[in-house]
């Protein structure tokens, strides 16, 4: 995979890539992260990781991890699938009905 970065720290990758890896069509993964849905983080390496990145997208219960190297080369990747807490939403009774 193609990584890209800006001086600014923001990375750029190829979102055909990406949508393969989340079982996405290009259009889909173009059209969830429009509405906000696919959410990316970056994080820096320190300690025994220094100069490295770790890169995050989430989209509802699967999460892409990537660990990025100062040359900009993925050392490391994941697909997981995250396990959510059930709902705790209170369901107002019922009214009887006759």
């Amino acid at each position: 995979m193609f990584v890209s970065s800006q001086a600014n720290g923001d990375f750029t990758l190829k979102a055909a890539e990406l949508a393969d890896r989340f079982g996405l069509s290009e259009h889909e993964f173009h059209r969830y992260m429009a509405l906000g849905l696919i959410v990316g983080r970056v994080e820096i390496g320190s300690g025994d990781q220094e100069g490295t990145r770790r890169l995050s997208l989430r989209f509802g219960n699967r999460m892409w991890r990537a660990i990025v190297s100062a040359d900009n080369s993925i050392q490391d990747e994941e697909m997981a699938f995250l396990r959510g807490n059930v709902s705790k939403r209170r369901r107002s009774p019922r009214p009887d009905t006759v």
